[in-house]
């Protein structure tokens, strides 16, 4: 292995990615065995990894993201905030209140309320 990539091993998953792990799996309904179960670890397991305890292997983080229908990406750190934002437009639909004078990207009336031809 090249001497300039460090292999050090994580001590933690971040925390909100923690936060989102288990909000995905209550999103679910799903308990911690119930998760365990569908990724072949023991409810301790995920306990340990939901409480910060346990670091999992990237293959098992990548089977618990996709049993719980999400995946892990890869996204430059300059486009994060975007990525971030798209996804909150996705969970919270109906927050987006739109300010005056700013109008939907493909708006068919016009503020007056005329069709635009």
């Amino acid at each position: 292995m090249p001497s300039h990539v460090k292999t050090s091993r994580l001590t933690a998953l971040p925390e909100d990615l923690i936060r989102d792990l288990i909000a995905a799996r209550q999103a679910r309904g799903w308990s911690q065995r119930e998760l365990g179960s569908k990724v072949g670890l023991p409810q301790v397991h995920i306990s340990g990894i939901e409480t910060g305890k346990v670091v999992p292997r990237f293959n098992t983080l990548l089977d618990l993201v996709r049993v719980l229908d999400y995946d892990l990406l890869l996204v430059p750190r300059s486009l994060v905030p975007a990525v971030q934002s798209l996804i909150r437009d996705q969970q919270y639909p109906d927050t987006g209140a739109i300010d005056e004078g700013e109008r939907p990207l493909y708006a068919i009336d016009d503020p007056e309320g005329r069709r635009d031809s």
